[in-house]
């Protein structure tokens, strides 16, 4: 996977663990909130890339706050772990992993199943263009318990290029049979990636935000 390298204007830089530090979060209202019928799969189009984001208690708070119908206040508590900044980006590959892990498309998150929580969230905010979630971190453990108990190499061993093309699955890739091997290793990596990734949230004790855009 290709690394990215900082761009001059606060970019961040991604190592080829798929991981890479931030900066610091702000909520910045550069859209109007509007009524959405809020689904991953709205106008879905290419291009669409799941990122996950190390959120401290203080940030979930204010991203509670700031996409809320009412104006919320909260009084200012001593930041934990306030330099601790964790990114990953699955690019393309969150609705393939998602099925690989479910046996199912996140159109349809599935409640309750910490394989769905993983790649798309707990809790999704409402009102707004893209698909926005959060995890808090008392799920954040039994994400991590069950990506550590998942045999990817034996989903592997069993994943089809037709099934997921008569799942509808994105990205629109499985046509190209003869590239099987090349999206498998792929998957793979990326499935080591979220492991890695919840693992260090938990290690910090801390949220998630997913985002998909």
């Amino acid at each position: 996977m290709m690394g990215r390298q900082e761009d001059g204007r606060g970019a961040p830089y991604r190592g080829s663990s798929g991981m890479f530090v931030h900066p610091p979060i702000k909520f910045v209202d550069n859209h109007k909130k509007q009524k959405t019928n809020h689904s991953i799969w709205k106008g879905v189009k290419m291009g669409i890339i799941a990122n996950y984001k190390y959120l401290s208690d203080k940030n979930l708070k204010e991203l509670k706050a700031f996409y809320s119908e009412e104006n919320e206040t909260f009084e200012e508590t001593e930041e934990q772990n306030g330099d601790v900044e964790i990114l990953l980006d699955l690019d393309k590959m969150w609705d393939a992993l998602h099925f690989v892990l479910t046996g199912a498309s996140s159109s349809e998150p599935i409640k309750n199943n910490p394989f769905s929580e993983a790649v798309v969230g707990v809790s999704s905010i409402e009102g707004v263009e893209e698909f926005i979630s959060y995890t808090e971190k008392s799920r954040v453990k039994d994400i991590v318990f069950a990506l550590d108990h998942f045999d990817i190499e034996k989903a592997m061993e069993n994943f089809s290029m037709k099934e997921c093309r008569k799942a509808n699955i994105y990205p629109d890739i499985w046509d190209y049979e003869e590239e099987t091997d090349e999206i498998k290793e792929k998957l793979m990596d990326y499935f080591q990636n979220l492991k890695d990734f919840y693992k260090k949230i938990l290690e910090v004790n801390g949220n998630v935000m997913v985002t998909i855009c």
